[in-house]
């Protein structure tokens, strides 16, 4: 019985989005994802940091759009047609989209499966975008701190 609680408790176990970005997988808690869109026309924003792409509109919102891939600094790569727009909303007044290769699935996590990031969290590199990393069977997933990704493009 005790079990059970651990798993219906809402801090037990959080569901993931996985996507894929080149050979890795991300997982991007499933609380800050809006919609999942597939690849569209983006519009060019001028002067803007490399890894930001522009913006989409996204049924009359303007969306901004960052590459993970160049975030991650991981070469470029032609969209295909798994290529997706993930749209998230980390505060219910920010809305941003993030470009990956392609949406695998959600899983279900529990505490015990994951493990916390030990890297140090001033680390470059793309190091402290990873807050932690998850088990899913033989397969690791590392976990996005969503708000350490996108902290960068509120300087645009």
């Amino acid at each position: 019985m005790e079990n059970a609680v651990r798993v219906i408790g809402d801090s037990a176990a959080k569901q993931y989005i996985v996507v894929k970005i080149g050979s890795e997988q991300y997982g991007i808690n499933i609380k800050y994802v809006d919609n999942i869109v597939r690849m569209q026309t983006i519009t060019r924003v001028p002067k803007s940091q490399p890894y930001f792409v522009g913006v989409i509109n996204l049924r009359g919102e303007i969306v901004p759009v960052m590459s993970l891939r160049r975030k991650f600094g991981i070469e470029d790569a032609e969209p295909t047609g798994a290529t997706r727009i993930i749209i998230l909303k980390p505060e219910p007044q920010a809305t941003v989209g993030f470009i990956v290769d392609s949406v695998r699935e959600v899983v279900t996590l529990e505490e015990d499966m994951v493990e916390k990031n030990n890297v140090n969290e001033n680390a470059v590199d793309g190091q402290s975008y990873i807050g932690a990393v998850g088990k899913n069977g033989d397969e690791l997933i590392s976990l996005l701190n969503i708000h350490t990704v996108i902290q960068d493009k509120e300087q645009i």
